[in-house]
């Protein structure tokens, strides 16, 4: 019936309990990291990176913003940038162009050398030539007109028959 008595005989029984309570509480926090060690260091080293990568972004995001308010402010300096974007999109433009006219001649030449070559074979046919001979002769003629070499036809060398005699 004491309330107050029952101090100094509780307290060892709880000291006991604590000391108790403690082991058991080394015993699974080092059962835990023998299990899953390398995963909760692992863990913590991502965590650490991403805290890491958002405050160095959320830094960076009032200088950018005070950059743009200061774009906004100067009005010279926004009718500059576009002036300076404006001419680099006719130059772009201009390169474009002359691009293009450089494709169309030669495309323009190209279809003049086949309309050549059609009427060459045209030619031939008329007069009862193999159309395709003269085509042949019309490239060595070309060749040898090109490097000022007379044109000697190479000899095709000694093949074997596909078939036997038999």
């Amino acid at each position: 019936m004491e309330l107050g008595g029952g101090g100094p005989a509780a307290g060892p029984g709880q000291a006991a309990l604590g000391r108790g309570g403690l082991e058991v509480l080394q015993h699974t926090v080092g059962s835990l990291l023998s299990s899953y060690g390398w995963y909760i260091l692992l863990a913590a080293v991502v965590i650490y990176l991403l805290i890491q990568k958002i405050s160095q972004g959320l830094a960076a995001r009032p200088r950018g913003q005070s950059g743009a308010a200061d774009a906004a402010v100067e009005p010279d300096v926004v009718v500059r940038r576009q002036e300076a974007l404006a001419a680099a999109r006719l130059r772009m433009q201009e390169e474009l162009n002359a691009q293009a006219e450089r494709y169309k001649e030669k495309q323009r030449q190209l279809e003049e050398e086949k309309r050549r070559q059609k009427i060459a074979m045209w030619e031939s046919m008329q007069e009862g030539k193999s159309y395709k001979g003269n085509l042949k002769l019309n490239q060595q003629e070309v060749e040898s007109g090109a490097s000022t070499s007379s044109a000697v036809p190479k000899s095709k060398p000694n093949k074997k028959p596909l078939r036997g005699d038999g």
